[in-house]
């Protein structure tokens, strides 16, 4: 059965980044369809996966983590980050795969990879 997840670091401060906003949507031709929004947990997870049982399928997505809102609200009021959203535009291609796209992040810079 397929799964679609996500975890967010914080490489700044060296943690788990609590309290991201994400969503995730489907690029249907020219259009992105909303799929789901959360917001990330204290382990900087999400509580649930993004995509798992009948909402899984193969297609174009856009993972998008709100990173400017995170380190703002660590840092009190005024921005100190240069990222504003991250948007992360990946292709699940197997019907049944288990995908696993984290972010690593600071406020100058992120990266990505596809996990399992």
């Amino acid at each position: 059965m397929g799964h679609l997840s996500t975890h967010v670091l914080d490489t700044a401060n060296g943690k788990p980044a609590q309290g991201v906003r994400l969503r995730l949507d489907r690029i249907e031709g020219a259009k992105a369809i909303h799929v789901v929004e959360t917001t990330t947990n204290a382990d900087g997870r999400t509580n649930a996966p993004l995509l798992s049982g009948a909402s899984y399928r193969p297609g174009t997505y856009v993972l998008t983590f709100e990173v400017r809102a995170y380190f703002e609200g660590l840092n009190g009021s005024g921005s100190c980050a240069f990222l504003d959203e991250v948007p992360i535009r990946f292709v699940i291609a197997e019907d049944d795969g288990r995908y696993h796209v984290p972010l690593l992040v600071s406020p100058w810079s992120f990266s990505t990879y596809r996990g399992s």
